[in-house]
């Protein structure tokens, strides 16, 4: 089984992610970067101290995306206290238009035991956001609320186990400036419980007219998404489109080949699959001219005899 590893940010909204060191020399320009901030392992200093620190040190004004990383400095806390302090200090951040939720690797906490929070007050209190991403599981009290956001355009849940209800809240928000959507379904040991229905209204179309990309990847229901993306109205407005990271196999495949035509796309993503090489093959020749990506297939574990074990890309 491949595992992918899940690493820090190096670019967001565009920008390089820096880690503030006012002992490195001089900051860059507020508006140059993409700020990342973090907590050091068994340093005294605490996220709230952090966050003032960096309030103090930086045009708050000029800055246009904020990375949070690891926010604890000895055992795991909730990161309800930190998006308390983002909210708090909104009115600080005019220009902000990216933020992305817990930048953390599986060295430093699994994505499963993230102490995540509803997300909701934040995207509440930045009505200009134009990008946000979250990394962490509904086990761990990941949340959203449906709600009207009229600037966002990107939207990324990264889990080992999303929850349906949250998939329904996304479904059922009012977001017209959307253009991409990524959605990691995760592992039903990890709270993964979210069904094609739950995804259902954004499948027919016109829920989100500007939307260019859709990501309904990491999933243990892949070959279902993939009957259901077949039909899928919304397929019409794409651009790209990602399948990957979980147990597509050539039911899966066969689904898409007999469904509606793929080839108007740029990109199809179709890497941790267990696609046959025959399958991989038809798809592209069918969906040419797009791009489809297919790495080397993920292998069955189990009885040979009996239903084959196959495991998402990321769960823990």
């Amino acid at each position: 089984m491949t595992h992918i590893d899940i690493e820090h940010l190096e670019h967001f909204h565009g920008l390089p992610v820096h880690n503030p060191d006012p002992s490195s020399g001089p900051l860059p320009a507020a508006d140059s970067v993409a700020w990342r901030l973090v907590c050091e392992y068994d340093e005294e200093t605490g996220f709230a101290d952090l966050w003032e620190q960096f309030l103090e040190t930086v045009d708050t004004t000029r800055v246009r995306a904020l990375v949070i990383g690891p926010w604890w400095n000895d055992e795991y806390t909730p990161f309800a206290p930190v998006l308390e302090l983002i909210v708090a200090h909104a009115d600080r951040f005019p220009a902000l238009r990216g933020l992305f939720l817990a930048d953390v690797e599986g060295e430093e906490c699994e994505i499963s035991w993230l102490r995540m929070c509803d997300v909701t007050p934040v995207l509440e209190a930045l009505p200009l956001l134009e990008e946000f991403g979250v990394r962490g599981c509904g086990q761990e009290g990941l949340a959203l609320r449906p709600l009207r956001h009229r600037a966002l355009k990107s939207l990324r849940f990264e889990s080992g186990g999303l929850p349906g209800e949250l998939v329904r809240a996304v479904a059922a928000s009012e977001l017209p400036a959307l253009e991409r959507l990524d959605l990691w379904f995760g592992s039903s040991w990890y709270g993964g419980d979210a069904t094609v229905e739950d995804v259902r209204p954004v499948l027919a179309g016109g829920l989100f007219p500007r939307l260019r990309h859709l990501g309904l990847q990491n999933s243990e229901i892949q070959d279902e998404i993939a009957a259901a993306v077949g039909s899928a109205p919304v397929i019409a407005q794409l651009e790209s489109l990602a399948l990957s990271m979980g147990t597509l196999s050539d039911t899966g495949g066969e689904a898409l080949l007999n469904g509606q035509p793929l080839n108007h796309l740029s990109l199809l993503d179709l890497r941790h699959h267990y696609l046959t090489e025959p399958m991989v093959e038809r798809i592209r020749a069918a969906c040419a001219p797009a791009v489809v990506e297919a790495d080397e297939a993920e292998e069955d574990y189990g009885d040979p005899d009996e239903e084959p074990e196959r495991y998402v890309a990321v769960s823990e």
